[in-house]
């Protein structure tokens, strides 16, 4: 039976239903089965380490993946900005974590009016100023804001400086009525060093000590208080922090990595090894199930591909991999070799690809699957991308809301 046409990519042409006949390429490309697989995997590990997860949302704003990742326990959803949590609001997801700083009336107002709506709202603050600011704004609206202090680091991002500065928020905070103190946020990203593993320790560390230490000086609000990091390239130095004895059954430990969703063949794959090689207990890990496809577009000297794949197509804080090539209605167990193809260069529109000596046997119109690094800035290139399964058949069309 013939598979009923399907509408994807930028330009919303019509498709058919496999990605070698018809599909309009490039196409950005998230696999079923390692996607599925990778869900089971941190939701498991969360939990057997006595953590919530409340994934990042920024990495793939897909609403479609924040449904899967609550569909296979979740707590949450980790955003970056208002819009973005009116973003995913708008598609049902409830319980919104801005793991950043609401600043400006005209964002304050979006909060707002989801949290009028319904919303489970948090955000983060490390200053008196929009502690202030805050309290006043949503005393006016008559709402209630909870906040989570942010605990910086010297020469990293926002966040407060030192316990000082934390015990002294957590004080205007309780003299603000529209404002309850739900706990601490903190991100290990920001962390560096000539020893980061060993930084990172101490700061997930530090992390639950300010937390032991608010809780008794009786500053937090409400019952069971959160307490959050975790990107996702230490999130077990983070777990084992959180799974320690001074806040079970106290706290609220929240994981966030996002890129975990998806994974990818560059920054994340690199600190995946080193996951598993400080942790051998954890099996398997995680697998890469984005990718972007795209078609050899010229062969205009020997040793040459250009390839229409660019800027605007895929992330490259790394060059893209070449990782399969497939002929043009072709089958996807029919793989031609990709062995020493270097890509050396990117434009906004064409890769370079310096081919071996020995692959003869490239044509224009050949289909090559690519990975990159950073899966966040592939993502925010696609108004759509397709889920696909095994056999390279387009089951759902995955829409993004940047």
């Amino acid at each position: 039976m013939q598979q009923e046409a399907l509408t994807i990519d930028k330009g919303g042409v019509e498709i058919s239903s496999n990605l070698l006949a018809g599909v309009s390429l490039p196409a950005a490309v998230v696999h079923e089965t390692p996607l599925t697989h990778n869900l089971a995997w941190m939701q498991r590990f969360a939990e057997s380490h006595g953590a919530q997860l409340a994934p990042h949302g920024k990495t793939t704003m897909t609403p479609a993946l924040f449904h899967r990742q609550l569909q296979a326990g979740a707590w949450g959803i980790t955003l970056a900005t208002a819009a973005q949590c009116r973003a995913a609001f708008s598609n049902g997801i409830t319980r919104l974590l801005m793991a950043n700083q609401l600043v400006g009336q005209a964002n304050m107002a979006i909060i707002a009016s989801l949290i009028e709506q319904g919303a489970t709202f948090y955000c983060v603050v490390d200053s008196q100023e929009n502690v202030r600011q805050l309290g006043r704004f949503f005393a006016e609206r008559g709402l209630t804001l909870p906040v989570l202090i942010e605990v910086g680091v010297a020469g990293g991002r926002c966040g407060c400086r030192t316990q000082e500065q934390i015990l002294s928020l957590a004080e205007t905070i309780t003299n603000e009525p529209a404002l309850v103190l739900a706990g601490l946020e903190g991100y290990e990203g920001v962390v560096h060093g000539d020893n980061p593993e060993e930084g990172i320790r101490a700061y997930a560390n530090y992390l639950v000590e300010v937390a032991v230490a608010l809780e008794a000086a009786q500053r937090f609000a409400a019952p069971a208080p959160i307490v959050t990091a975790s990107g996702s390239a230490w999130y077990d130095i983070i777990a084992e922090a959180f799974e320690g004895a001074p806040l079970q059954e106290r706290f609220t430990p929240v994981l966030r990595p996002g890129c975990y969703v998806v994974h990818d063949h560059g920054l994340y794959r690199e600190a995946q090894s080193a996951v598993l090689s400080r942790r051998p207990d954890l099996q398997q890990g995680l697998e890469p199930a984005l990718e972007v496809f795209a078609q050899v577009q010229s062969l205009p000297e020997p040793g040459l591909a250009i390839i229409a794949l660019g800027k605007r197509d895929i992330g490259h804080d790394q060059l893209p991999i070449a990782l399969r090539r497939y002929r043009e209605a072709g089958t996807p167990v029919q793989l031609l070799s990709v062995v020493g193809w270097e890509v050396t260069k990117i434009m906004d529109q064409h890769t370079f690809v310096r081919l071996p000596n020995d692959a003869q046997d490239v044509e224009v119109g050949d289909i090559v699957a690519f990975g990159a690094s950073h899966p966040c800035l592939t993502f925010d290139k696609w108004r759509q991308l397709l889920l696909v399964d095994d056999a390279l058949n387009v089951k759902e069309r995955l829409a993004t809301c940047f």
